[in-house]
């Protein structure tokens, strides 16, 4: 019986983490993965999530890819001339996983800019990103659409 209930426990777990977003590939975490609402008529949108490596290697999330997007890049906001914030490709082509370390894609900072967006983004839809590491390879996480604005 104990041997059923911690079956029926870890089936359990892995269940919340997938209706999460969170997927684990083995040492690599992502986890929180969501995207901000945008109507039709904004023709980009943008995803934000947290990647934990576990591991003792650096990794680096190389590139991502949505099938409502036209474009995919990682991007990055950064302080221009004058105090104004503006947007980017990220310098490096891609985001350092530090080992050991968690980095946030967040409103603001770094993040996964889909460009030339094919659809609407409501509030609830799930959106499935393909997540491209130097290490951990390719990772399917499902970004959950919600309401945001600047500073959530």
């Amino acid at each position: 019986m104990k041997m059923y209930m911690a079956g029926l426990l870890l089936g359990l777990l892995l269940l919340a983490g997938c209706a999460s977003g969170a997927t684990n590939g083995g040492t690599l975490e992502v986890t929180n993965v969501w995207g901000r609402n945008s109507p039709m008529a904004a023709q980009n949108g943008a995803f934000y999530m947290t990647i934990t490596n576990n591991s003792a290697a650096n990794d680096r999330l190389l590139s991502a890819a949505g099938e409502v997007c036209g474009t995919t890049e990682l991007h990055e906001m950064y302080m221009k001339e004058g105090d104004v914030m503006g947007m980017r490709p990220v310098i490096e082509g891609y985001i350092e996983i530090p080992a050991g370390e968690s980095v946030a894609l967040q409103v603001g900072g770094l993040h996964v800019m889909c460009i030339d967006k094919k659809t609407e983004f409501n509030i609830g839809d799930e959106i499935p990103l393909l997540l491209t590491f130097a290490n951990a390879g390719q990772r399917t996480v499902t970004a959950e659409i919600k309401e945001g604005a600047m500073g959530d």
